[in-house]
């Protein structure tokens, strides 16, 4: 005899009639029904958890400024607003200066050999012949070579960027070590490792003994080096060869007794003097308010490279500000990726890409008119901008009378070229003026504090 089971329901509600299970619905088709029922519940659930996360993050967004970060100043801003974290990371940078300092002390060595092997003995005088006193400085300093290829490994660093031929007598072109490279997450690696008061295990095992014996042979050839950097026959010859050091070169040099010594510690001048270029994006999240219902900072540090360029465009969307650093001191000098193009050029090329795109175009832009100290320097030292840059014209030979022509060719080029108008901030900054630059740094982040919360309506 079949079993049967019988359902009441209210036939006046359409719902009821529509869940409803059919009449005479067998034991096996409720089985299965159920079955149906209890799948479809579970991907309605799994819906639902995306919804809400999705939800989540999106209130997380609202509450964050993003930050599109052109050029190499992470350090300024992780050292005003995220301070702990830097404290932590700064030892980390030991193994970057004295690659630094190291690579400056090798460029000069270079500098020295070739100058040697292109000397005619009959044509230079007495006076300017590089005679054996200096190819001692080049035995006794050899070391130095493997030194630098021991803290490139130690950093995991690649070289994918040979220097080329300066093409003309009047182009400063990069010469000396081949330029180098370390993978962003590398770099991430190597911090996490090496970051607080000591190494970790693994590091202290494997870092530390590297970072030493480097160390050791620094300090063993630290007064050859000194004597070849303040020898004014080197000076002459590196100027005449048109031989480019690092502008953190003379900083470095002049503190090798500090940096040479088995104890030291980097500074935080000496973390924001050192130079590494990294491939890839990086992500820094900063908090740079002490309340609670301060919005996040999240900062895409893109770099500056050309080569680098085709990876930024994901990051441009629903960005709230872009920080340019536009290295001004550059005027003399060539790109290393490619030498025919002027690095001052380079930079308006990519200032007026970014004012152009209707990505950014409701974007705040910051401008740092950045390495001030270096452009009063070269001029200082007789270097005429307009041979350079014959635009300038008859205009005075000035630090001042310089930043003001540059600060109107960028600010022209934002009210010309920007798809609508926008807010554009400029600023002079130099990287040894911290108390400076940490003004700078509070009145930017004011001002992209007043702009988010106008767009949230919040002000």
């Amino acid at each position: 005899m079949a079993f049967s089971v019988v359902f009441h329901h209210d036939t006046t509600d359409p719902l009821a009639v529509i869940s409803a299970p059919p009449p005479n619905e067998s034991s096996h088709d409720r089985a299965a029904r159920e079955e149906r029922e209890n799948e479809a519940q579970r991907i309605s659930d799994l819906i639902d958890d995306e919804i809400r996360a999705e939800r989540a993050v999106r209130k997380k967004e609202e509450n964050t400024v993003k930050i599109l970060l052109l050029g190499q100043s992470e350090s300024d801003f992780r050292m005003r607003f995220a301070r702990d974290r830097w404290i932590e990371e700064r030892a980390s940078w030991r193994a970057v200066i004295l690659l630094n300092l190291v690579r400056s002390a090798n460029t000069i060595l270079d500098a020295l050999s070739q100058e040697m092997d292109d000397a005619d003995p009959d044509e230079l005088d007495d006076a300017f012949k590089f005679d054996d006193y200096y190819r001692q400085y080049k035995v006794r300093l050899n070391p130095l070579q493997a030194v630098e290829n021991n803290l490139k490994c130690l950093l995991g660093a690649t070289e994918d960027i040979q220097p080329r031929k300066q093409i003309s007598p009047s182009t400063i072109a990069p010469s000396g070590s081949p330029e180098f490279f370390v993978r962003s997450r590398t770099w991430r690696n190597f911090l996490q490792a090496t970051r607080g008061p000591e190494f970790s295990r693994h590091s202290f095992q494997q870092d530390l003994p590297t970072l030493l014996d480097s160390t050791d042979v620094i300090a063993n050839g630290k007064d050859d080096i000194k004597a070849l950097w303040e020898d004014s026959r080197i000076q002459a010859m590196l100027w005449r060869r048109k031989t480019r050091l690092e502008d953190s070169a003379g900083f470095f040099l002049d503190s090798i007794d500090r940096l040479s010594v088995r104890d030291y510690e980097p500074t935080d001048d000496d973390v924001l003097r050192a130079r590494l270029r990294t491939l890839d994006i990086q992500e820094h999240e900063l908090i740079v308010d002490d309340e609670t219902d301060a919005p996040k900072w999240k900062i895409f540090d893109v770099g500056g490279s050309r080569t680098q360029r085709h990876a930024w465009l994901p990051y441009f969307d629903q960005v709230n500000a872009v920080i340019f650093l536009a290295p001004i001191s550059c005027f003399d000098e060539r790109l290393v990726e490619d030498p025919r193009v002027n690095r001052l050029e380079d930079s308006f090329i990519l200032w007026k890409a970014i004012c152009s795109s209707k990505l950014l175009s409701r974007t705040i832009l910051v401008l740092f008119l950045n390495k001030m100290d270096i452009l009063e320097e070269k001029i200082r030292h007789g270097v005429m901008v307009k041979r350079f840059l014959p635009s300038y014209g008859d205009r005075p030979n000035v630090t001042n009378d310089v930043v003001k022509y540059l600060r109107q060719k960028f600010k022209d080029t934002v009210r010309y070229c920007s798809p609508e108008p926008r807010v554009c901030h400029i600023y002079p900054t130099s990287v040894i003026d911290t108390k400076s630059m940490s003004a700078t740094l509070i009145s930017v982040r004011d001002g992209i504090l007043r702009e988010h919360l106008k767009r949230a309506d919040l002000f």
